[in-house]
């Protein structure tokens, strides 16, 4: 998987180690306790589990540090913010080089599996009631994600457009947006009002099927919703998203935020490469 590439977890790590905490050396009289294991150990480790969707201890096992040395050092770059001023770096790093593309943004969500259930889960209408977990993702139409919120699999997409929305205008970025696309889970009333509300006046929303038609409609093209879909795609990749073992939102926020910044690195690494290759010719 690109996110393993070495190029792109060196470029995410020398972003991420600007917000950990310092650690001056040790203290211990007799200097006798075992070394500390690095931070750039535990930040593989941590990508490896995220990656693959593997258990914390075989997380250790591929990279450095037992178990409860990642969870521990998980918890203790959450308390600082790390991976929520990583992700933030990552979209401001794209918009700055590449450009972000407010001309057509889309929103949709995303169900997955989360057996050990625990907050923000709940049964998922897909897969047969098992507990599960979904989030709700607006992107770009490069598809860059630029909000995103995340709840239990049995909440409506529509339900989350206001949370999405809202997270979007956290980072400044709401009053970009140009057009909306959105699919027919969200052509209601009561979306329309919170679009108004949120001063956006040009949504396109693909309509419900009328009652009794059954399979006769033809399918309507998707319009400009695919950038969001692609992202999904990608971010279900991620064998951590995909099957989620953690119990907390905020660790899984934590997940889906490096998650979102090594798509968003990966893209700018091409974006690099691309250039680099046209000079060389």
């Amino acid at each position: 998987m690109l996110a393993l590439d070495p190029v792109v977890v060196d470029a995410v790590w020398a972003s991420f180690a600007a917000y950990l905490p310092e650690h001056g050396a040790s203290k211990h009289p007799l200097g006798c306790h075992r070394p500390r294991i690095s931070d750039r150990d535990c930040f593989e480790a941590i990508l490896f589990r995220l990656v693959t969707g593997c258990s914390w201890d075989v997380a250790g096992r591929l990279g450095k540090g037992s178990e409860t040395t990642l969870r521990r050092r998980r918890d203790e770059w959450l308390a600082v913010g790390a991976c929520q001023y990583l992700v933030e770096e990552a979209i401001n790093a794209f918009d700055k080089v590449i450009g972000l593309d407010f001309s057509d943004v889309s929103i949709d969500g995303s169900l997955h599996k989360a057996p050990t259930g625990g907050e923000g889960t709940g049964p998922n209408p897909t897969d047969r009631g098992k507990s599960g977990w979904k989030w709700s993702l607006a992107a770009d139409a490069n598809g860059v994600p630029i909000g995103w919120v995340i709840d239990g699999a049995n909440r409506n997409d529509s339900i989350l457009l206001a949370p999405t929305l809202d997270d979007v205008a956290q980072r400044g970025l709401l009053g970009d947006i140009e057009t909306l696309w959105l699919d027919r889970g969200y052509d209601s009333a009561v979306t329309r009002t919170r679009l108004t509300e949120r001063c956006i006046d040009d949504a396109v929303i693909a309509k419900k099927r009328s009652k009794g038609s059954g399979g006769a409609t033809k399918n309507k093209p998707m319009g400009l919703r695919w950038p969001v879909e692609r992202t999904n795609s990608w971010l279900s990749n991620f064998g951590q998203l995909r099957r989620n073992t953690d119990r907390f939102n905020a660790h899984r926020l934590a997940q889906f935020a490096l998650a979102v910044a090594l798509i968003i690195t990966v893209k700018l690494v091409k974006w690099a490469k691309r250039w680099e290759q046209m000079a060389l010719a």
